[in-house]
């Protein structure tokens, strides 16, 4: 049974776990779970995703109930008007807060086709991220003594494919739990000393106008499971207050 975060006449918003697919991949054909068709199952009506989250990342994942509605997120989705909040342990301690700007070349949906003329070019890309907490912990796993990691917050202002994701290896500060851009040791380090096999990524805040109303919707997934119980473990829970955890922008 999915968590349902938000409910209305023309959208509903769920808590996607990590490990769940949006919805049927060609690289995953082996799988059965999808959130929608979980979602559609659940609730009795035909649902439209608004915007995607990785496999591996949890939190916020919007649907609309109909095409036109869709269309309407879409379109918020698309001129950037949706103010994003997602957090993430990584490796190392980055600066206390920057900015990201590293153009990403375009990385092909597997279920989508776009046109044997489709552009490669690199395409802007900015992440905004504010750090809120550090540990170093007493485990050698490259050249040093001991591995530092740190939790930030992240305000992606543009929404290329994996751009989370790829902008952190860029900066050398990867995402703790990611097999395709992270770092395979210190991976198993959080899998073996915290039993923590999911990337740690997760989207707890999406912000908008409501397409059909103008009214603002505050859509708040809390950590939890693995991820919640991974940073109890590191006594970061109390930089999850909410005064602290959001930036100016968006507190309420």
């Amino acid at each position: 049974m999915l968590t349902i975060l938000f409910r209305d006449e023309h959208f509903v918003a769920i808590h996607k776990p990590a490990g769940l697919l949006v919805h049927r991949s060609e690289l995953d054909r082996h799988e059965t779970r999808f959130a929608v068709q979980m979602l559609r199952d659940q609730i009795g009506r035909h649902v439209h995703p608004v915007h995607r989250l990785d496999r591996g990342t949890s939190g916020v994942l919007l649907f609309a109930l109909d095409r036109d509605s869709a269309r309407l997120a879409g379109a918020l989705f698309e001129r950037q008007e949706v103010a994003k909040t997602y957090l993430a342990v990584v490796r190392g301690h980055p600066p206390e807060s920057g900015r990201i700007d590293h153009a990403l070349t375009r990385r092909r949906d597997d279920a989508e086709w776009v046109g044997e003329d489709a552009s490669e070019e690199a395409q802007d890309a900015v992440t905004d991220y504010r750090r809120l907490a550090t540990c170093e912990l007493p485990y050698a796993v490259d050249r040093y003594p001991t591995s530092r990691y740190a939790l930030l917050e992240l305000s992606p202002q543009t929404g290329r494919r994996h751009q989370i994701r790829r902008h952190l290896k860029h900066i050398a500060h990867p995402i703790i739990g990611d097999s395709t851009f992270g770092k395979g040791r210190h991976n198993r380090l959080f899998q073996e000393v915290f039993g923590c096999r999911r990337m740690l990524l997760a989207c707890t805040r999406l912000r908008l106008a409501h397409p059909m109303t103008g009214e603002p919707l505050n859509l708040v997934a809390p950590l939890e499971g693995e991820f919640a119980a991974l940073l109890a473990a590191l006594g970061w829970t109390e930089a999850l207050i909410p005064s602290r955890n959001l930036p100016r922008h968006l507190e309420t």
